[in-house]
């Protein structure tokens, strides 16, 4: 686990980044990353993504206690401490509004991860969750029971939450996700049919094609 400094560096690198390649805009989204096995760093209430500083961070444990001194972190800390407390191989979690994300979470769209490398190997498992408001524990709730059984969440008419075992695969799955979903969105209003490959050169790929091994799933 990386000291909080280091944590607190990547992860104002990522907010510049995905302001920088508009996978975030205004002042919506927020990222967190682990500090400790039972603690993380989150974005404080109302912070910009692309002009972080080392005061634009509240330290919470799972049971949402902070130095009371310290800044109101985001309202979606119930999302957050849901996938830590679901899934403790994951370490960093991205959420952010992207416009081809948000667009395919706001439709019934679903989007093919078997079209091509990077979307076998990042989007191996996205889930869709209902509608609730966000910061709700309802929300949190929601996304908790979906956490199990995937590394990506459509957040219906809200955005997209990216989780992975780093700020680094994390920020690679959410770049992946948009490209995935700007290639949906673009094929179907330019009437072309993507070509899917088949379920047995995808697990094939996914398990034998020399990328770091993947997650094990409980229904594998």
């Amino acid at each position: 686990m990386l000291e909080t400094n280091a944590v607190n560096k990547q992860l104002q690198e990522v907010g510049r980044y995905m302001m920088e390649h508009q996978l975030a805009w205004g002042n919506a989204g927020n990222i967190s990353a682990k500090t400790s096995s039972d603690q993380f760093l989150i974005t404080a209430s109302g912070t910009y993504l692309g002009e972080l500083d080392l005061n634009d961070f509240v330290e919470c444990s799972y049971d949402g206690k902070r130095n009371p001194e310290s800044k109101k972190p985001s309202k979606e800390i119930p999302m957050h401490q849901a996938v830590y407390e679901q899934r403790p191989d994951i370490n960093a979690i991205l959420h952010a509004s992207p416009f081809y994300s948000t667009l395919v979470a706001c439709s019934n769209m679903d989007i093919p991860s078997e079209c091509f490398v990077e979307s076998m190997y990042y989007l191996e498992r996205v889930e869709r969750v209902a509608y609730h408001h966000p910061g709700s524990e309802e929300l949190g709730a929601a996304v908790k029971e979906k956490a199990k059984r995937s590394n990506i969440l459509l957040l219906e008419n809200h955005g997209i939450l990216v989780f992975d075992s780093s700020i680094k695969e994390a920020r690679m799955a959410l770049q992946s996700l948009e490209f995935a979903c700007r290639m949906l969105v673009t094929a179907k209003g330019s009437n072309v049919e993507l070509e899917r490959l088949p379920n047995d050169t995808v697990h094939d790929f996914l398990h034998h094609a020399g990328y770091k091994p993947r997650r094990k799933w409980d229904d594998q």
